[in-house]
């Protein structure tokens, strides 16, 4: 190895500061808190006197805006969960449905954030908080290409968002968002195998002229020092008796929480000018602009035009030491394990014995001395640190060493425009048509080592487009209720994901990209019918039934270019193709065409007890069609037999009940499933890459939620989860001779959740304190579940004090997220055999803000 790869070792006591740093911490909450009261109390005075002036408040008005206050989360929630108007308490589907006010009042502020308030859902993805995807019920495919659809469909205003760039979004001017659980492949036609999330645009209002502007100024508790804020705005009423409209923009900017210590314990030279930036930064800028025209009773045409842009640092990850475990199988050594590395450990990997195989750098599962002499080196350089002597300087803190990290390194953008028309054709059957078409565009990168060394980054973009047309019939005719319609998408999406070995690296030959690109091309048409038949006031039948044919069309190349920056790939020449089809001329592209004929389908019944207490059973069959990997080059070939994977099929039994409890002032629901898995679309990471596999798998599991308003004021929401799931026979590696039954990936034992608010009447207007905490017992974050791939439990809690002003036109809040400054596992990759450690992101740290909103109605 060159000379410069020298031992590095430092200690968390050796930094530069500890008690300076938090007592600015501690300063900056009292500060902030300050501020909110003062600009609390000037907002109440001034506007008590403008009230005073029009009209005196009364005790008996001051006791309603307090009534009016309570029970926020006991409010009437309208779902469309069956493409039709119902609320939500009277459908047999376990639904998490909240309001737009709800998550504003539990400062829930990402289309991700809704999986902590969500038992049963959890967040999975591939680049640390920059692209992210849902686990539901542990029904979830982390497959960290981006031409991959997840079995979890996010949905915005009844559209599907088919790319995994546009589902991680700021959520602002949402009139709810319905979380749905369990197969939805019957009314929702894409890839809802585990359920999914649909967030509901506010709409223009015919009435009057609406809007607000809502900012809010913090800091992030850590030593970068991290300070921003965001800012939402909306405005929407009539232009005229048959035109309405409602535009909404919504901007984020922070700096980086992750501070950047490099080039402390560097190794090589640096990748590129400005190598080494603070991590977790945010600059996201979004629109929505909305007309409604009603030019009569019975037709109503809506258009929506949607753009959001994020411009971030490269992905904040952090290294830990971590060693492989081997054991002699059939003549030959597999991995069997991969664990912490204690503070004393010396071994690059442990072999039979005890003894040390060496590293294995190049991922081609020869050791040390088997490989090409000088390519592998035996032990690590420095006790308890990576295999270049590196180790965290605070371990899971927020401070690092990352040389591939560079300030505005990665982008997203997508934007789209929906159009829907419905029209009422008679009193009992209406007609609707929505269309939608979305564009996708991202380039991300990570450092694969997450470490001072220079040795490779891994990048994924996407240039990607979406159609979708939906033309459905609603009917009721007596006890007789129907949807049926037809749905086609297209999905033409070119992806890139790769290795960059960039200047300067370690790696001989070096600059150069490991380029794997993948085309696919996906046309989806559907047919489906839904039917509920009222046998009696108490009792209802559910039949549903999809017809899908799916074609897809695929190429997939993997190639060398000689690209020099570090801001771009693919730039400099294509040297050669390398695979991955290994033919009798040579290494050549892979390619395939596809045509599958699906279906999916649910019979339900629902029964009435009394008009306040519902029980519920039903069997659903839930699909995701068949589709190809797209590999990183790099280590073990991948047989192109294991390209292509098959079509997963869920058997979902479930069973519920919903209820309305102690005259009105509580809810209680509760459900049990069962599911049986045929061939799971399971991520199998292994060396530097992964693959989808086909496994069988059996989930059963419990929620339930509770929420009262037993006083005026007051809410409370408790709700939680258990689930037993297991993946049957899955290979450590694609080919190898080692299976084990797993837990699937993101798939926390138990969750549970609770929301508490309570509010008074104070300074001439109304004081609300809220907090939502949510925990996570441990999950596995790799399919092959390894010691070392493991997240702890954690309990994050986020608080809120607000004064509304007496006609709730200003608002004031103190905001605190993460109060416990809890280090939440997101994602990690099992890289041992590569840089001897594993790659980890975490959740944001804690965040003190000043929140100042002003309503317009």
């Amino acid at each position: 190895m060159p000379a410069s790869c020298a031992p590095f070792v430092t200690s968390a006591s050796a930094l530069p500061f500890s008690d300076g740093y938090r007592r600015r911490s501690a300063r900056l909450a009292a500060g902030v808190a300050l501020v909110a009261l003062l600009a609390g109390g000037a907002a109440a005075a001034e506007e008590t006197a403008a009230a005073s002036a029009e009209q005196p408040q009364t005790a008996a008005d001051q006791s309603q805006t307090s009534a009016q206050s309570g029970g926020r989360l006991l409010e009437e929630i309208v779902v469309t969960a069956q493409k039709r108007e119902q609320n939500v308490q009277s459908v047999g589907i376990a639904i998490d449905a909240f309001s737009g006010e709800q998550l504003e009042d539990f400062g829930i502020q990402s289309s991700m954030d809704v999986a902590t308030i969500s038992p049963g859902v959890h967040v999975a993805g591939s680049h640390a908080g920059q692209q992210l995807q849902f686990s539901i019920r542990g029904v979830v495919n982390n497959d960290f290409n981006p031409v991959v659809e997840t079995p979890n469909a996010v949905y915005l205003d009844e559209a599907y968002i088919a790319a995994l760039p546009g589902q991680n979004f700021g959520l602002f001017d949402i009139e709810r968002v319905e979380i749905l659980k369990g197969p939805q492949g019957t009314l929702f036609g894409r890839n809802a195998t585990g359920g999914l999330v649909h967030y509901i645009s506010r709409q223009p209002t015919f009435d009057r002229w609406e809007g607000y502007a809502d900012g809010e100024f913090g800091l992030f508790d850590s030593p970068a020092d991290a300070y921003g804020g965001r800012i939402t705005a909306a405005l929407g009423g009539p232009l005229s008796d048959t035109v309405a409209t409602r535009a909404a923009i919504y901007w984020k900017r922070h700096g980086g929480y992750l501070k950047n210590l490099y080039p402390l314990g560097a190794v090589g030279g640096a990748p590129g000018p400005g190598a080494g930036a603070d991590m977790g930064d945010d600059d996201t800028l979004g629109s929505r602009l909305i007309l409604t025209f009603e030019p009569s009773d019975r037709l109503q045409i809506r258009l929506t035009g949607n753009f959001t842009r994020s411009r971030l640092a490269s992905s904040p990850y952090q290294a830990k030491p971590t060693i492989a475990v081997f054991d002699e199988v059939g003549g030959g050594l597999e991995i069997v394990n991969v664990l912490d590395v204690g503070p004393n450990e010396t071994r690059a990997s442990i072999g039979p014995g005890g003894i040390d195989l060496g590293t294995d750098l190049d991922n081609d599962a020869l050791f040390g001395s088997q490989d090409a002499p000088g390519s592998e080196f035996f032990g690590r350089f420095a006790p308890g640190g990576d295999f270049f002597g590196y180790r965290d300087p605070d371990g899971p803190g927020w401070l690092t060493s990352a040389d591939f990290a560079f300030k505005d390194h990665n982008f997203t953008r997508s934007w789209g425009w929906n159009g829907r028309v419905k029209y009422d054709i008679n009193q009992e059957i209406t007609l609707t048509w929505i269309g939608d078409f979305k564009s996708y565009d991202e380039l991300i990168f990570l450092d694969v080592d997450a470490a001072p060394v220079n040795q490779s980054a891994n990048y994924a973009a996407i240039d990607a487009t979406s159609v979708s047309q939906e033309l459905r019939l609603n009917g009721r005719h007596g006890p007789l209720t129907w949807v049926a319609g037809f749905y086609y998408l297209n999905i033409d999406n070119n992806s890139d994901d790769g290795l960059k070995f960039p200047i300067n690296s370690v790696v001989p030959g070096s600059p150069f990209d490991l380029n794997s690109e993948a085309n696919l091309e996906t046309n989806s048409y559907s047919g489906f019918v839904h039917v509920q038949y009222d046998v009696n006031e108490r009792l209802s039948l559910i039949l549903g039934v999809r017809l899908i044919e799916e074609k897809k069309d695929y190429f997939f190349e993997q190639a060398i270019y000689g690209t020099q920056s570090s801001f771009e790939i693919k730039t400099g020449p294509k040297f050669a193709v390398i695979g991955p089809v290994f033919g009798p001329g040579g290494p050549e592209p892979f390619t395939a065409k596809t045509s599958d004929t699906l279906w999916a389908g649910v019979a339900r019944v629902e029964y009435h007890v009394t008009p306040d207490v519902m029980l519920w059973a039903s069997a659903k069959r839930g699909v995701k069609a068949g589709s190809f990997n797209a590999q990183l080059a790099g280590g073990l070939g991948v047989p192109a037999s294991a390209i292509p994977y098959r079509p997963e099929v869920l058997y979902a039994y479930e069973t519920g009940l919903k209820s309305t409890i102690l005259d009105g002032m509580g809810r209680f629901n509760a459900n049990f499933f069962y599911y049986d898995y045929d061939d799971y679309q399971a991520f199998l990471f292994t060396g530097v890459s992964g693959v989808v596999v086909n496994n069988d798998a059996t989930y059963k599991g419990l929620e339930g939620d509770l929420t009262l308003s037993p006083v005026d004021g007051l809410d409370i929401r408790l709700s939680g989860a258990w689930i037993d799931a297991k993946v049957k026979d899955v290979p450590l590696r694609v080919g190898g001779p080692i299976v084990r039954d797993v837990r699937p990936t993101y798939t926390p034992k138990f969750q549970a959740n609770v929301m508490v608010g309570y509010a008074w009447p104070a300074f001439g207007g109304l004081m609300r304190i809220v907090g939502e905490g949510s925990y996570s017992s441990s999950f596995f974050y790799n399919l092959r579940n390894f010691d070392a791939d493991k997240f702890g439990s954690y309990f994050l809690l986020n608080t809120r004090l607000a004064w509304t002003s007496p006609a709730e036109r200003w608002e004031v809040a103190f905001n605190i997220r993460n109060l416990t400054q809890e280090k939440a596992g997101v994602l990690g990759f099992d890289l041992a055999t590569l840089c001897g450690c594993n790659e980890v992101s975490y959740r944001a740290p804690r965040w003190f803000g000043l929140q100042v909103k002003y309503s317009y109605n």
